[in-house]
């Protein structure tokens, strides 16, 4: 199942949408994609952790992820959050529908709790910009992102 999700690379004052796009099939390997730097490629690492830790089902297929657009560098480990989602939702966990309503970004430590992230408040304005419904981000940057009105 192909599964959409949203995040945002920051650059200086500005913020620069990325699609995350997850593909579940037959096969057992892991494929991440679209210029991630070594801090995103470990993701899979803090993400297969923490969904252990909390006992929420692991894929055990093929998972392809693409980060677009392909020529942007995404940097960090705020990305965890936004692959973690992408990976249940595409495995039918959660609702892939919802989840594409909202710009999502995180850092997930070992045992599934969110770190806070630096850039909120330019990736707030860019999905209140782009239409989105809301900004999932961790609870420590939730003051910050809600100087940005019309956005749940």
């Amino acid at each position: 199942m192909l599964v959409k999700t949203f995040g945002a690379a920051v650059q200086g004052i500005n913020a620069i949408l990325v699609t995350i796009e997850v593909n579940i099939s037959q096969g057992i390997k892991f494929f991440l994609v679209g210029l991630p730097d070594n801090a995103v490629k470990e993701s899979h690492e803090r993400i297969m952790s923490a969904l252990q830790y909390n006992r929420i089902p692991i894929p055990r297929k093929q998972v392809v992820i693409n980060m677009a657009p392909a020529d942007i560098r995404k940097e960090g480990a705020a990305y965890d959050l936004p692959l973690a989602i992408g990976m249940l939702a595409a495995s039918g966990v959660v609702a892939a529908d919802e989840v594409e309503q909202y710009v999502i970004m995180g850092e997930l430590s070992l045992d599934g709790t969110l770190k806070p992230i630096k850039g909120v408040l330019p990736i707030a304005i860019l999905a209140r910009e782009n239409g989105f419904k809301g900004f999932i981000v961790p609870r420590e940057n939730a003051r910050e992102a809600a100087v940005v009105n019309d956005l749940d």
